[in-house]
């Protein structure tokens, strides 16, 4: 079985040279638009750990309104990090599963009902040890994609094994943020892999 949050982008062959000087700079608007909704991503978190240590349950709305604010983050960052050359839309659809319209595809399965009161309780103590392993991860990832810059800027390509590694990174972020949004009970595998 799979986790229950997914992630995957299409990368097309080939990149315009100047993209990976530039992506940041057009991505501004969706910088800001992030920072909103990531104000708002951590109410809901808030509110959604209320509601399950109380009543052992995920409200439908919380859970579809955190599943837009991680998908949104996640294609403006795959966005600015030059992983694909499609603008990502300003969409708001509040679902669990992908609405479509960008490269990038993210899924949730949220778990709704039946939740483990004690491990949401302690969930801000069990995530250190998954949130450090993530940390290490993303400098890894952080250095890749510098070198990256480079790679694109004069060939015009992604390194597959570069692009690999940067995805396998975003899909860890994933599953670490569904996990610390309240959106699943399941414990995030020590694994870069599927």
């Amino acid at each position: 079985m799979s986790y229950p949050a997914t992630f995957d982008v299409e990368t097309p062959e080939r990149i315009d040279n100047w993209r990976p000087l530039v992506h940041w700079l057009l991505a501004i608007p969706h910088a800001i638009v992030m920072y909103g909704l990531g104000i708002l991503g951590c109410g809901i978190g808030v509110v959604s750990w209320f509601a399950i240590v109380f009543t052992g349950a995920l409200p439908g709305g919380l859970a579809k309104a955190q599943a837009m604010v991680i998908r949104y983050e996640m294609r403006t960052t795959a966005y600015v990090g030059f992983l694909y050359t499609e603008y990502p839309p300003f969409d708001f659809t509040t679902s669990s599963s992908d609405p479509g319209g960008s490269p990038v595809t993210l899924d949730f399965m949220p778990e709704l009902t039946d939740r483990n009161r004690l491990t949401v309780g302690l969930r801000m103590i069990w995530i250190i040890p998954i949130a450090l392993f993530a940390i290490i991860i993303f400098i890894a990832a952080g250095i890749v994609w510098f070198v990256a810059i480079f790679v694109v800027l004069f060939t015009g390509k992604w390194n597959e094994g570069m692009r690999e590694f940067i995805v396998k990174a975003l899909r860890l972020s994933i599953k670490v943020n569904a996990y610390a949004m309240m959106l699943t009970d399941e414990y995030p595998p020590f694994s870069l892999e599927d």
